[in-house]
């Protein structure tokens, strides 16, 4: 043993979100952090029941905490936390506990996706900085901004209507886009803060009126620019298709009073980035349907948001229920790990907020581990609104109070609205997931029976895979932004997407894999459906998934009677 970890390192079981985190490091080997997957329940203080009415079978892992409690305080103010680009807290690492039951061990987790390619090359930090403040540079001049308040959205003409049916596959890029071969993506130490952000504060239309600006000067731009010869129609044609369908959705949004089955339609097959932070609280009825109400309804619950936080850590870090905030003090740190966004402290005091105050109001269910990772694409679509570079090497300690404060409420009410309907799946037992798996089974049994042969065969459960497919949405399979892609789709088929239409999801990516894990026996089915090979996933991939669960949602969904034991 000792010969082998002097050469190797030494193997690491790291119970990381329901899971073994399987790792070689280096001479000196690091314990694993604390066990996850644990429901927690509020204490008497905010619950209805206390938490000795929990049965015996209600906690799923009997592991105990062992880890001390992280030192941080969420109190620092932002000024402190602006003044650096803050790493990540240091994550307790005790000695592995053998009690873990043998539900947890099979919820193994080798390594979560990042959703961009690694980043070789160590970049240097910001210097240049004013009362607190880094400002890298500018990106639009607000008179310019401002003029354009009054003028109608430019409308598309010179190409034909395109119907908006899915596209699959990824389009050419635009022609000026190759022109600029010489511009590299904006990197870290270049994140942009738009100088409107402020504005889109108080009215997030103007990211409207900003992306139309630019679209119509790149058009502009791309007009004189020679393309090579045979390309001229495809470009023409793909430059068609984007266009016509941001105008529709533009149309839609800027109705006043928005026809929601049309937006619906529209978001389906994908929604243009820039349009996100305003069509995903749309769809989830965060921002009221008609026109006229949505700045006031955005700044009243801007304030209520506000006010929770107030109140609940007037008291300071003693006033809290120490059993949640230890948890998610535990779970925010492991956030996307490696994506720079989620090492900044600022983000980190966000994200703990954002849970705590979750948690608290829904003392059913407590907070859970899982529900961490659903709130980073909500945090990272706000985010975008703000800036005009890459949100996840974006350092939020250099955004203002109030836009900080708007992204940190935007998040938590979208992300209520997203539980609400998948609650089930945290209270007390996680009696949700436990139906969706066993229907997962049923159903892959009619639409594969040799892979759903081969699994039971191999002894194989579908819960030791598939319970964190369903309680993390598959966001430890995918990355974040082919997550975002995907919940384009949900949102647009309805809250309850997050449980019925998902389920398929996860069926038709399980079949998938259908051929390679016929060839597998037990161990190398586990260790390959926890450490899928989707790094390289583009929207393609995303699209022609959802395409496929929508089939098997077709055939299935009414057909109930045919489930095995139905």
């Amino acid at each position: 043993m000792v010969a082998v970890r002097k050469c190797m390192g030494e193997l690491n079981y790291d119970l990381h979100n329901g899971g073994i985190e399987l790792q070689l490091e280096g001479m000196t080997a690091r314990p694993p952090p604390a066990r996850p997957h644990i429901g927690l329940n509020p204490n008497s203080k905010f619950s209805s029941y206390s938490v000795t009415d929990w049965g015996e079978d209600d906690a799923w892992d009997s592991a105990s905490d062992s880890e001390s409690t992280s030192k941080s305080d969420w109190a620092r103010t932002n000024a402190r936390a602006s003044s650096s680009a803050t790493a990540a807290k240091p994550v307790p690492r005790p000695k592995l506990n053998n009690s873990s039951s043998t539900l947890a061990f099979s919820y193994t987790h080798v390594h979560a996706p990042s959703s961009y390619p690694p980043n070789g090359e160590q970049q240097p930090q910001p210097q240049h900085s004013r009362n607190g403040w880094t400002i890298i540079r500018k990106s639009t001049d607000r008179g310019s901004l401002e003029s354009h308040q009054s003028e109608q959205i430019p409308q598309t003409v010179g190409y034909e209507e395109v119907d908006g049916d899915l596209v699959i596959g990824d389009l050419e890029p635009e022609a000026d886009d190759k022109t600029a071969g010489h511009h590299s993506k904006p990197r870290y130490e270049q994140g942009v803060i738009r100088e409107d952000a402020e504005e889109i504060v108080h009215d997030p239309l103007r990211l409207i009126y900003r992306q139309s600006e630019k679209s119509a000067s790149k058009s502009r731009a791309s007009s004189g620019v020679d393309s090579p010869p045979g390309n001229d129609e495809k470009l023409m044609r793909e430059r068609s298709i984007r266009t016509n369908r941001r105008t529709r959705f533009i149309n839609c949004i800027m109705a006043e009073d928005v026809d929601i089955a049309q937006l619906r339609k529209l978001a389906w097959n994908g929604i243009p980035g820039d349009l996100r932070p305003l069509v995903w609280p749309l769809l989830l009825g965060y921002l009221p349907l008609p026109k006229p109400t949505r700045a006031s309804t955005l700044a009243r619950k801007r304030r209520e948001y506000a006010s929770l936080v107030e109140t609940t850590f007037s008291r300071g870090k003693d006033g809290l229920d120490q059993q949640i905030w230890h948890q998610i003090e535990i779970d925010v740190p492991r956030t996307r790990p490696g994506v720079r966004l989620w090492m900044q402290a600022s983000t980190q005091r966000s994200l703990e907020r954002i849970l705590y105050v979750w948690a608290i109001r829904h003392p059913a269910s407590g907070y859970v581990q899982g529900i961490n990772d659903l709130a980073t694409p909500f945090f990272q679509v706000f985010l975008s609104a703000y800036i005009d570079s890459d949100p996840e090497d974006f350092d939020t300690a250099l955004l203002s109070d109030s836009v900080r404060s708007a992204i940190e409420a935007d998040t938590f009410w979208c992300l209520s609205r997203l539980l609400d309907g998948i609650q089930d799946n945290y209270i007390a037992g996680q009696p949700g997931i436990h139906r969706s798996v066993k229907r997962m089974a049923e159903l892959v049994a009619r639409i594969d029976a040799p892979l759903a042969a081969h699994l039971e065969v191999e002894n194989v459960e579908f819960m030791q895979f598939a319970f964190r497919w369903m309680n993390c949405l598959l966001m430890r399979e995918i990355s974040v932004q082919n997550t975002i892609r995907m919940w384009d789709t949900y949102l647009a088929e309805g809250t309850d997407a997050f449980s019925q239409f998902h389920l398929y999801v996860c069926s038709a990516f399980l079949v998938r894999w259908s051929k390679k894990l016929q060839e597998m026996d037990f161990q190398g089915i586990i260790m390959f459906l926890q450490s899928l090979p989707t790094q390289d996933w583009s929207d393609h991939e995303i699209e022609l998934l959802l395409s496929e669960a929508f089939v098997h949602y077709s055939t299935w969904h009414n057909a109930q009677s045919h489930f095995i034991g139905k």
